[in-house]
């Protein structure tokens, strides 16, 4: 059992009908009855004892589970820092004293290796079994997509964890799902103009791209702003199936395309394996590199020959902490609990706990469609990178970009000084319209 997770014998004492959910400690529960709502999804059942229940759903193997266990690292530091009531998630989340509502915040986690039929099976166990008040969980957007609807059916809480698509908060978003990580358009949009001035007009672009939501969205995005901006040209298109183990016919395609500048759109182990692979094949560094997303550990694991003076857009490095008070406290509290300074997949993990625990706080409730008002209230948050805020339109927050390029091996301070930060771009100037991918969010209830 996962540390912090509860116990269902112990969940099963809590009184989980609805006569179990009204009465507690010798008196009424006011998240039951206070304002007369009628119970939906979990609730008032998930809130009515000591203890609330998030149930997490996260890669542990496959492609994409280094980052996945990276994210999870996020949502336990999170929690553990809001039942201890520390500072750093009170810059958050001010109103937070310990706990959520002084409730303590317990969790499960279930491995679902990236896959949507996993997640939502998990999700599915956490809901019916644990009365889990929230779900988390994705690192794969097909997996973020899947949830977004399980939540909206069940009419749980989701906040996605990491997602890139354009889908999950475009065609596919939910009245109770919610993302605070970028995605493709707000990639295009930040690391396009980065790459015309580094690199020119009229260039001759490659993708590699992974046959999601995730891939094809972003490469769709990155496309569009290089060919309308800048004149590049997509000369071919390699999609790959989740988990390749060799890209060895689609690099052979790519280097007899003439492309002279490689978009790299793989994440995970796959943008590992290709990433070397490319330098196998000889098209590295003859052709230039850019990834959509730094992709956690990526650096690490192909060595910084390969990632100098690559660029590529992300969520966070560690390395703000120089300028945002917040990222030096996490980024020290990180490397304190774990041993190592966090990628952006741990701080992506926390601050989606964070943002949720302040919604609630705000409620004053765990009544749903109440924490949802919350959310769509649109307040100023405090954040690892600056001040940010939800958009209601549509459950993206608004949140800048952080443009990085890779550093040559001597010019590393230390062995994870692998990016530097060069730009921080406002999050507003980079998203389309609420409804421009098509968001229609669902009812409250």
């Amino acid at each position: 059992m996962e540390k912090g997770q509860i116990d269902r014998r112990d969940f099963l004492k809590l009184g989980t009908g609805l006569a179990g959910s009204l009465i507690i400690a010798g008196g009424l529960s006011r998240y039951a009855i206070a304002a007369d709502n009628a119970p939906i999804g979990t609730w008032p059942a998930g809130a009515s004892g000591d203890s609330v229940f998030i149930g997490m759903a996260v890669p542990r193997t496959g492609t994409y589970a280094a980052q996945g266990e990276d994210e999870l690292k996020g949502w336990q530091l999170a929690i553990e820092h809001l039942n201890s009531g520390h500072p750093l998630i009170k810059k958050i989340s001010p109103k937070t004293k310990k706990g959520v509502l002084g409730k303590t915040v317990k969790y499960g986690v279930s491995d679902s290796a990236a896959k949507p039929n996993l997640a939502v099976q998990a999700a599915q166990r956490f809901i019916s079994e644990d009365k889990a008040i929230l779900i988390t969980g994705a690192t794969s957007s097909a997996v973020a997509v899947a949830l977004n609807k399980v939540a909206q059916r069940e009419h749980v809480l989701y906040v996605t964890g990491i997602s890139g698509s354009n889908d999950t908060t475009g065609k596919d978003c939910v009245r109770y799902g919610f993302r605070q990580c970028f995605y493709g358009e707000m990639a295009a949009n930040a690391l396009g103009p980065v790459l015309i001035k580094a690199y020119g007009k009229n260039r001759k672009m490659a993708f590699m791209t992974p046959d999601y939501t995730y891939g094809h969205t972003t490469t769709k995005s990155m496309n569009d702003y290089l060919s309308e901006k800048g004149g590049w040209k997509m000369v071919t298109n390699q999609v790959s199936p989740l988990g390749a183990p060799d890209f060895s016919s689609y690099l052979t395609n790519i280097a007899n395309s003439g492309a002279e500048i490689l978009i790299n759109v793989n994440w995970g182990h796959d943008a590992v394996l290709s990433t070397q692979q490319a330098k196998q094949f000889g098209l590295l560094p003859r052709m230039k590199l850019a990834f959509p997303y730094q992709i956690p550990f990526l650096a690490k694991e192909v060595g910084p020959e390969i990632t100098k003076d690559v660029y590529a857009a992300t969520d966070f490095w560690w390395t703000l902490a120089d300028k945002y008070p917040l990222a030096k406290m996490f980024v020290q509290e990180f490397q304190k609990k774990y041993g190592y300074r966090p990628e952006w997949t741990a701080e992506n993990g926390y601050m989606s706990i964070a943002m949720w625990a302040d919604a609630v706080e705000n409620a004053g409730t765990f009544y749903p469609p109440d924490v949802i008002k919350s959310f769509e209230a649109g307040r100023t948050l405090q954040s690892m990178v600056g001040e940010v805020h939800m958009r209601a339109a549509d459950h993206q927050m608004v949140r800048p970009v952080i443009i990085v390029k890779g550093k040559a091996p001597k010019a590393m301070k230390n062995n994870e000084d692998f990016w530097e930060v060069t730009e921080v771009v406002p999050g507003e100037p980079l998203l389309q319209k609420p409804d421009a991918f098509g968001c229609v969010l669902g009812s409250y209830t």
